[in-house]
């Protein structure tokens, strides 16, 4: 796949606790990414957190939150990421669970896959 010059990124703002059908969301996220054809996806963990009901989610020690904040990153083509769209709406329907998707326009300088080893 070639990917290179102007596409989008997605984000995807869950927490760690949110399934579907028993599987982690962002796992859900990531095989339905893969299956639709995406260049690729990223789930990255964070630290500490607040979303819309101001609960905060942390790592502290003292703290610890079982509910930590995951971001799903998706890039591809502006119209690969448009298309996908209905379906990560729908998987969240489909959830029930809060969360926030966001976009913004990118500049894919490389994209490539390393050589096998």
């Amino acid at each position: 796949m070639k990917l290179e010059g102007k596409g989008k990124l997605l984000r995807i703002f869950i927490g760690e606790d949110d399934h579907l059908d028993k599987k982690p969301l962002y796992h859900v996220f990531v095989e339905r990414a893969r299956e639709f054809g995406m260049a690729g996806a990223t789930v990255l963990r964070g630290v500490e957190s607040f979303g819309a009901g101001s609960m905060i989610h942390t790592a502290k020690l003292l703290e610890l939150s079982e509910d930590l904040p995951l971001v799903i990153e998706l890039v591809d083509s502006e119209e690969k990421v448009d298309a996908f769209l209905p379906i990560v709406e729908g998987i969240f329907e489909k959830a029930g669970c809060g969360g926030m998707i966001t976009e913004e326009k990118v500049n894919v300088i490389h994209y490539t896959h390393g050589k096998e080893k």
